[in-house]
C-alpha cells in the first residue's frame, strides 16, 4: 500500500509525527492507559465526512464568518476520527486549536504547496492511536506528489491512516479519505477504480472505513457501484437509525430534504452502523460549510 510513516515533509503538515512517535512509544502501557482513562468498551466509534469549504475571505461566507459555527458544529458532534476535504493549512490549524488539546490530523497539501486543499484527518487522541499512514494521488502514478493523468480539474488524492482504537483491545482499522472530482466523470471512474485496488492491498482481516465527497449521488452512479461492488456498504443505508436526509451540496442555499448525498461513509461488511445523520447545524442562517456533514456511529468488530 506504501510506505510506513516515511519522508516525515512528505506525509504530514503538522505535529502528527509527533503524535505518532509517542502512540508507538505509549503502545507497549494501552491496558494501563485504557484503565486510567475510564474507557467504555462498547462505545461506538463516531466517524464524520465534512467537507469544509476553503478558507476563503469573501464575504458572507468567509472563513472568519464560518469559524466560529464550525467550532460549535465539532464540538457538539465531538467525532472520534473526521475525514475532511478541501482544507488548507492554516484553516487546519485553526480547526485543531479548536477542537482542543486532545485532537491530532494527518494530511498534506495535493500539490505540496501550504495553500494546498488536503484531504486531512483529525482524530481524538483519547480515543485513537495512528500507526500507520500515507498518500496516494488518484492518476496513473499515483506516488507521484500533485499528479493529474486522468483530465482531472484538480489534482486529486487518498490519505489513508491505520488506527489502534484504544478503547476496543487495541483493534485496528483503517480510514481512507478522498475527494473525487467535481468535472470529470472519466476522472471519477478510474480515481474509484484505484482506490479498490488500493483497498484490495490492505490487511484484509482489518475493518476499513472510506469518508469522502464523491462529487455524485449515492446510488445510481458508477463510481458508487463500483466502491460497493468491492464489498463496501453504504453507512446511510445499514445504520439501525437514520435522521432526516438532506442533500448533502448546500452551497449557502436553503436545505433540499431528500436531496442528492454526494458525502458518503462507506466502510466494509461486518461493520454495524447503529446511526446515521445528516447535521444541519447553523447559527443566525451562518452555515459552517457549503456542505453538510454526514456522522456515523460505527462498531467495527
Amino acid at each position: 500500500m506504501g510506505g510506513r510513516m516515511r519522508d516525515g515533509d512528505r506525509v504530514t503538515r503538522r505535529a502528527g509525527l509527533r503524535t505518532v512517535a509517542a502512540a508507538a512509544i505509549a503502545l507497549p502501557l494501552v491496558g494501563s492507559v485504557r484503565a486510567a482513562a475510564h474507557r467504555h468498551e462498547d462505545a461506538p466509534l463516531e466517524v464524520m465526512t465534512f467537507n469544509l469549504r476553503f478558507a476563503s475571505t469573501a464575504e458572507p461566507h468567509s472563513w472568519t464568518a464560518r469559524r466560529p459555527v464550525m467550532r460549535t458544529l465539532l464540538r457538539r458532534a465531538a467525532p472520534h476520527v473526521i475525514g475532511t476535504q478541501e482544507g488548507v493549512y492554516q484553516q487546519l490549524r485553526d480547526i485543531a486549536s479548536d477542537l482542543g488539546p486532545h485532537h491530532d490530523w494527518i494530511g498534506t497539501g495535493r500539490i505540496r504547496g501550504s495553500h494546498d486543499e488536503s484531504m486531512a484527518i483529525f482524530f481524538d487522541t483519547r480515543r485513537l492511536a495512528p500507526v500507520e499512514y500515507d498518500h496516494f494521488w488518484l492518476s496513473d502514478t499515483p506516488e507521484v506528489i500533485g499528479s493529474n493523468t486522468w483530465g482531472a480539474a484538480h489534482s486529486r488524492m487518498v490519505t489513508w491512516v491505520r488506527f489502534r482504537d484504544l478503547h476496543a483491545g487495541g483493534e485496528q482499522f483503517y480510514v481512507l479519505n478522498t475527494h473525487l472530482d467535481n468535472a470529470s466523470a472519466y476522472a471519477r471512474g478510474r480515481s474509484a477504480a484505484l482506490i479498490v485496488e488500493r483497498l484490495a492491498g490492505l490487511d484484509p482481516s482489518l475493518p476499513v472505513v472510506v469518508t469522502g465527497d464523491f462529487n455524485v449521488p449515492a446510488h445510481g452512479d458508477p463510481v458508487y457501484d463500483t466502491l460497493l461492488g468491492a464489498g463496501l456498504v453504504d453507512t446511510w443505508d445499514a445504520a439501525a437509525e437514520r435522521g432526516p436526509a438532506y442533500g448533502t451540496f448546500h452551497a449557502y442555499r436553503p436545505l433540499t430534504p431528500g436531496g442528492q448525498r454526494i458525502d458518503w461513509i462507506l466502510a466494509t461488511a461486518g461493520v454495524t452502523t447503529h446511526r446515521a445523520r445528516v447535521d444541519t447545524f447553523s447559527r443566525d442562517g451562518q452555515f459552517p460549510s457549503d456542505h453538510l456533514p454526514v456522522r456515523a456511529s460505527l462498531s467495527l468488530g
